[in-house]
């Protein structure tokens, strides 16, 4: 990637190289090597509105029904999501703090035997899981109550014993799972946190250094714990190792240093004299840090808000006209028509090229949403 100069190459390179089209879903993930999942659907779930940007011709629900048939994986990163299985190969086998590969006992014994046994006819559902095992609950990472067999799947899964065959009306169905084994030649566990790190460094790039640390000490937390021993010294000895060899390059720009990696995955692109409706998750705006300083107004997801404090509405997707964050569009469907408005920071764009493009933008969210008929406001 060519070094940037000024904020004005630093989006451009953001918007460009992210959202370059690829050729089919496959190559999308493939691409992108990780998308955020996320159920709310408004109008479509986070992740298919975010592939819809790097794929033209998916359609809404297209990740989920054509899941089984893609070389990917269901887990945990910085975030919950979906990765290629060379992303989720580097998170596994994961390991106990023992060191050693995670042993289940009690509930989780019985229900990996159970989805074992069940899997010779069909992957298992949490609701028949639950019937043969018990209804019994209990507490949940989010304060609430779940049913414990449901728990026991997610930690199954978690630990890689089980994997998501498919998902069922967003309900996600369990099949035995195979950790990747070492072999020989295979990385060791320094060198597959670096390639993580990569991962997303090229998912953000150019992104604030400060940025990148933030999200390797999320994997660190969430996703490689098993790797904390082998992280080059946490997330700034990583990135010095990442630096030292090459493999990341950097710029000061405006005062703020910015990573990428020294091969990018994806091609750069000029986006012309386009409109996009990007999802609130989508890696171009995912980091509020580089949005501000990128296009100099703070953007918020607000659907966990309560109403009276929101500013930007339940579900405001990011509206990007060319290279530039203008402001950000709500959308609706209210007896099979699309309903999007637009909201703009400073003012609408002058340009007459901007409402054409707007309009465009609103028909393919119609055409990818399936429905007969579109309505907009700018």
């Amino acid at each position: 990637m060519p070094a940037p100069a000024t904020l004005r190459d630093l989006r451009r390179l953001a918007v460009g190289r992210s959202l370059a089209p690829a050729p089919s879903l496959g190559a999308a993930l493939d691409r992108l090597a990780f998308v955020q999942m996320d159920p709310l659907r408004a109008p479509a779930r986070a992740q298919d509105l975010i592939v819809r940007q790097r794929a033209p011709r998916v359609r809404a629900g297209a990740l989920e029904a054509r899941y089984p048939a893609l070389a990917v994986e269901e887990d945990v990163l910085y975030a919950y999501g979906v990765m290629p299985r060379a992303t989720w190969a580097l998170l596994h086998p994961r390991l106990a703090a023992n060191g050693e590969p995670r042993a289940p006992v009690g509930l989780e014994r019985d229900v990996l035997a159970f989805v074992r046994e069940h899997a010779v006819r069909a992957p298992a559902h949490p609701h028949a899981v639950a019937a043969a095992l018990g209804a019994a609950s209990e507490r949940n990472a989010w304060g609430g109550q779940s049913r414990a067999t449901t728990r026991a799947l997610e930690r199954l899964h978690y630990w890689g014993l089980l994997r998501v065959a498919r998902r069922e009306a967003g309900i996600r169905l369990y099949e035995p799972a195979t950790p990747p084994a070492a072999a020989a030649g295979a990385p060791d566990a320094p060198e597959r946190f670096r390639r993580l790190t990569l991962v997303a460094a090229a998912l953000f790039a150019p992104v604030p250094e400060r940025s990148l640390g933030e999200v390797v000490a999320l994997m660190l937390r969430y996703a490689a714990p098993h790797l904390r021993g082998a992280s080059d010294g946490g997330r700034g000895g990583v990135l010095r190792a990442l630096l030292a060899d090459g493999r990341l390059e950097g710029a000061v720009v405006d005062g703020v240093r910015y990573l990428w990696p020294a091969e990018p995955s994806a091609p750069v692109r000029d986006g012309g004299a386009r409109a996009r409706i990007l999802a609130p998750f989508d890696p171009v705006v995912w980091d509020r840090r580089r949005f501000e300083q990128l296009w100099g107004w703070a953007y918020r997801f607000e659907a966990y808000t309560p109403a009276p404090r929101r500013r930007f509405g339940h579900y405001a997707m990011p509206l990007l006209w060319r290279d530039d964050a203008v402001g950000w569009a709500s959308a609706a469907v209210r007896q099979g028509t699309l309903d999007v408005r637009a909201h703009f920071v400073h003012r609408r764009p002058a340009d007459p090229a901007f409402d054409r493009a707007f309009e465009a933008e609103v028909e393919r969210l119609r055409t990818f949403l399936a429905l007969p008929s579109a309505a907009w406001s700018p």
